[in-house]
């Protein structure tokens, strides 16, 4: 499995992001968070945002909606040049319809499922996906400590997929303390925010994460 570690501008400086994202030029893409205060109790970036973003990076953009009406608003952020777009199963109407509008644009179609959510309804639904992110925190605010009892949810997803290409992302209090045991379980892409931008360097820092999930992986074989 490639490693990939997409850092959280969820965490980053709002009035800076250009700024940031300029510092992390190691990241394999961005993380982008949109709430809208109604599936989670947050109110982040939006639509014009990540336009404004996709102009001054050629990053790859990884959206993750954390909103009521994905099934409306998820296709604009394909158009917008975003490379996947994540949506929840818990907000979507049509899950298989919309994963199969956003591929047609040309993005990657992400599920995203909340701590509670079981993996194993979904299975039938894995061949119209490119990726599943498991939310290793309660979705809405950075900074939270990660739930070690979605670790066997991690683990069940990756048996689930097989030899499919899909990524497993996790997303949620990723950190030098978890992310070897999220790599064990089976995840391949990490979002990091706090740990990222609140060190030093943080670049350096998502080498530091890169190479601690690619020591798991590799023993694995």
């Amino acid at each position: 499995m490639e490693i990939k570690i997409t850092p959280s501008l969820l965490s980053a400086d709002f009035a800076n992001l250009q700024r940031d994202i300029e510092a992390i030029g190691s990241a394999d893409g961005l993380h982008i968070d949109v709430m809208d205060y109604h599936f989670v109790p947050n109110l982040t970036l939006g639509l014009p945002v990540v336009q404004s973003i996709r102009k001054v990076t050629d990053k790859f953009l990884d959206i993750h909606l954390m909103i009521d009406d994905p099934d409306r608003w998820a296709p604009s952020y394909a158009e917008a040049g975003a490379q996947s777009v994540t949506f929840h199963v818990e907000a979507a109407k049509a899950p298989i319809r919309l994963a199969r509008e956003l591929r047609r644009l040309g993005a990657r179609a992400g599920l995203g499922l909340n701590p509670a959510t079981d993996i194993d309804p979904l299975r039938d639904v894995l061949d119209e996906v490119d990726m599943i992110l498991i939310m290793t925190v309660e979705p809405g605010f950075g900074g939270q400590k990660f739930l070690d009892l979605c670790l066997s949810k991690i683990e069940r997803t990756r048996t689930l997929i097989g030899d499919r290409d899909i990524w497993v992302q996790v997303d949620g209090g990723v950190s030098t303390e978890t992310i070897e045991r999220c790599a064990e379980a089976g995840a391949n892409v990490f979002v990091a925010g706090s740990a990222v931008f609140g060190a030093d360097d943080p670049d350096a820092m998502i080498t530091t994460l890169r190479e601690k999930a690619s020591a798991v992986c590799g023993s694995r074989g």
